[in-house]
């Protein structure tokens, strides 16, 4: 048998040590489920995209879309925004810049890839996304979770669940400092996201029209902050949208990592008539 290869990446950053750290497997034919989730706990990085050949009548150009299956280190996940970015990279740094198209167990998600000063840049196009109310005992069991009280929410955020691909609490941060100071309670969070079916809490911090602060408590893929999310930076993007705190037609710029030591910078696109989250970023290899 041959050895599977197993490149490592992290995106959301030009920087090795910055961004969100993603395996990619780019020939995942032949493992099964019990070998697919040993490699993810074997790294120990929050997801890694395994791809294997398109199911027929997916579309795409030739040679240029594939399937793609996330794992943590604990359990699968229906879609990964920052190792679909990896992936998409490390597939262009092989094949070339250009469009690529993923069959996702969420759906079927473009990703656009160019060249910026020499340096690859991945744009994914989300599924259509929607958000839902989370109910009155649900939020405060988060908040306890959390030890964060009422009062340090922010209003002109309001607690939802977003989806686009995955689903994601958003919560509002009031202060910089309040997102800074994060210190939970794993387990029990961990049993909520579970009950819920959500993938991260995405905890925002807004610091301008168009400019957040994000973190992403992460206990149910077995790790306790994700560095970089981009598929929590895609619901949040819709949730944005769908609520009127920022316009239509939108850029904005998410900051993550940063009280990590890791950080990277998260672009997301919304469009007028179009429901879908444009999210992209840098991606580079690591040594």
């Amino acid at each position: 048998m041959t050895e599977t290869e197993v490149l490592r990446y992290t995106a959301f950053s030009g920087d090795p040590d910055g961004g969100n750290p993603a395996g990619v497997v780019p020939d995942a034919a032949g493992l099964d489920d019990d070998a697919m989730l040993a490699i993810a706990a074997g790294l120990g990085y929050s997801e890694t995209a395994f791809l294997t050949a398109p199911p027929e009548g997916l579309g795409g150009a030739p040679g240029r879309a594939f399937t793609v299956r996330y794992f943590s280190p604990k359990a699968e996940v229906p879609f990964c925004g920052h190792a679909t970015v990896a992936a998409a990279v490390a597939l262009a740094e092989r094949i070339g810049p250009g469009e690529l198209l993923f069959a996702t167990r969420a759906g079927t998600v473009p990703v656009s890839v160019t060249l910026a000063d020499g340096r690859p840049r991945a744009t994914l196009t989300s599924v259509e996304p929607h958000t839902e109310e989370i109910g009155a005992a649900d939020l405060a069991e988060a908040l306890a979770a959390l030890d964060w009280p009422a009062a340090d929410l922010d209003p002109a955020i309001p607690p939802r669940i977003a989806y686009a691909g995955a689903r994601h609490l958003v919560l509002g941060a009031a202060t910089r400092d309040r997102l800074a100071d994060l210190h939970y309670d794993f387990a029990r969070l961990e049993a909520l996201m579970r009950r819920l079916d959500l993938t991260t809490v995405q905890l925002v911090h807004r610091a301008g029209p168009a400019l957040f602060h994000v973190r992403d408590p992460f206990p149910v893929g077995g790790v306790v902050e994700d560095p970089a999310t981009g598929a929590a930076a895609a619901a949040f993007g819709a949730y944005a949208q769908e609520l009127g705190l920022v316009p239509q037609d939108a850029v904005l710029t998410l900051h993550q990592g940063e009280d990590m030591g890791r950080p990277g910078v998260l672009t997301v696109e919304l469009r007028a008539g179009d429901p879908r989250v444009r999210v992209g970023g840098a991606a580079v290899r690591i040594p």
